[in-house]
């Protein structure tokens, strides 16, 4: 279907297009179908795709455009809690044992899910082109290096999965109170960052997701945390709480809470109950301004 075709579709189905040309170019850079995810909100009927009365182009455009600030917002944030993540867990793990306590099969509950760990890491290593590692490989050829190199280059994926399947005990329950969470919790945490930053990087559409991997609740935790408990874990609101929890170990002086007030300021149509928000979200001790 031709761009102007789409846009004529769009006005059959009421939406009103403020500027053609502006709509035209952004159907030719952004597509139809990603802008269509931002159209279904103005939707009255969504069985028959027709829009409210008040329903335009620019408001689809905002909610895009809103939505990509979000992303680069929490972005931002999640590097630094995969950093943070990585830094303490090989630091502990190295010290607890070695510094290739990641090879000892020992170590780990599942024996294929280890399996599997190594082969990717393995390939992470062989992919690499990382000074560092272009110089260990050309002294020891195929062996790994020790944890603080192998598991820099690491996926954040492969280093979630290694954490989870650590039998329990010690080591690993004062890896995850570093973070004011329990092991199970934490586990669960870093597979909801992983799958939240796939989300984020492949530019998919963030707030008003329903999240198909949501993060256990924490019920006793040692770090300020939500007073209202009484929300889904499969919304935006909650994702953006996990991340102000965890940057309380990681930067206390965090400005989360401001620049996202600020982004909401900027784009102020946005329904941030969709997102799933509460009532007096903002009252909440982990959303004051420091």
């Amino acid at each position: 279907m031709l761009y102007t075709q789409q846009l004529e579709l769009l006005k059959t189905r009421g939406l009103l297009i403020e500027n053609e040309d502006k709509a035209n170019h952004l159907l030719q850079n952004i597509s139809y179908y990603r802008l269509s995810g931002y159209w279904y909100p103005l939707l009255e009927d969504k069985e028959h795709h027709k829009f409210k009365s008040d329903a335009t182009f620019d408001k689809g455009f905002s909610l895009y455009k809103f939505d990509r600030e979000l992303r680069l917002l929490v972005l931002r944030e999640l590097e630094k809690i995969e950093v943070a993540v990585r830094s303490r867990l090989i630091y502990i793990l190295s010290h607890e044992n070695d510094p290739f306590w990641f090879l000892n099969e020992k170590l780990f509950k599942n024996e294929w899910s280890h399996t599997r760990s190594i082969k990717s890491l393995t390939l992470e290593y062989e992919r690499s082109d990382e000074e560092f590692v272009t110089a260990y490989k050309d002294k020891y050829g195929t062996k790994l290096p020790p944890s603080w190199m192998t598991l820099e280059i690491s996926s954040f994926g492969t280093l979630s999965i290694l954490y989870s399947n650590l039998k329990p005990g010690r080591t690993k329950r004062s890896i995850s109170s570093s973070f004011g969470l329990n092991d199970r919790v934490f586990s669960s945490w870093l597979h909801s960052i992983v799958y939240l930053r796939n989300v984020c990087a492949h530019h998919s559409r963030l707030w008003n997701k329903v999240m198909s991997i949501q993060p256990t609740e924490p019920k006793n935790t040692s770090n300020q945390w939500i007073e209202n408990n009484n929300i889904a874990n499969n919304k935006s609101y909650f994702a953006l709480c996990m991340i102000l929890y965890l940057m309380q170990t990681i930067n206390p002086n965090n400005s989360i809470p401001k620049r996202f007030k600020s982004l909401l300021a900027k784009y102020p149509n946005i329904d941030v109950h969709a997102m799933g928000f509460p009532l007096n979200w903002e009252s909440e001790q982990l959303w004051l301004e420091k």
